[in-house]
């Protein structure tokens, strides 16, 4: 396997992991929160989804899927079009919602713009600068790692609120 290869492999997985957190959950479980405070399914693959399409944009030098092909139109939040969720408060995080349909297409549409472009990565690729504003500056294949691992993070997360919302149903 190469190093293109292997990141389709990894973002792919990515992929399952989100769907198998969202598929079959109505939007009022995906909006569930196990406290007050704590993020809901929901929020989190919303977030992992604008961080991938975020920071992907960033070190490719493309439009985010986000705007591009009308996703934020779609979602509706009552945020700037460039907000990713990084920060945000509890509140704020309590305003995602929406259906597992339109979480999974958004996912959906990132993954593969992601595909596409990790999927043209060579070696010497993953030494490029991505990011500047970093001491010391950012790789590309660091930026990918950390996207990645946060993405796996955020939808582990989202899988365990889910077996939570569950519980509490019994179902």
């Amino acid at each position: 396997m190469n190093s293109a290869g292997l990141l389709v492999d990894s973002f792919g997985r990515v992929r399952e992991a989100v769907h198998g957190a969202v598929e079959g959950l109505t939007e009022d479980e995906l909006a569930a929160r196990i406290d007050p405070d704590a993020n809901s399914i929901a929020w989190l693959v919303w977030h992992l989804t604008r961080v991938q399409d975020d920071h992907l944009a960033g070190a490719f030098g493309t439009e985010q899927v986000w705007t591009a092909d009308g996703w934020a139109d779609r979602f509706g939040l009552p945020f700037p079009e460039k907000e990713t969720g990084y920060g945000q408060t509890p509140d704020r995080a309590g305003r995602v919602r929406a259906p597992a349909e339109l979480l999974l297409g958004y996912h959906d549409a990132v993954h593969d713009r992601t595909a596409e472009l990790v999927g043209a990565v060579t070696n010497a690729d993953l030494d490029r600068i991505a990011d500047e504003a970093w001491d010391p500056p950012v790789t590309l294949g660091v930026r990918l790692v950390s996207v990645i691992a946060d993405d796996l993070q955020h939808a582990g997360q989202a899988a365990y609120v889910r077996g939570v919302v569950e519980r509490r149903e019994g179902s």
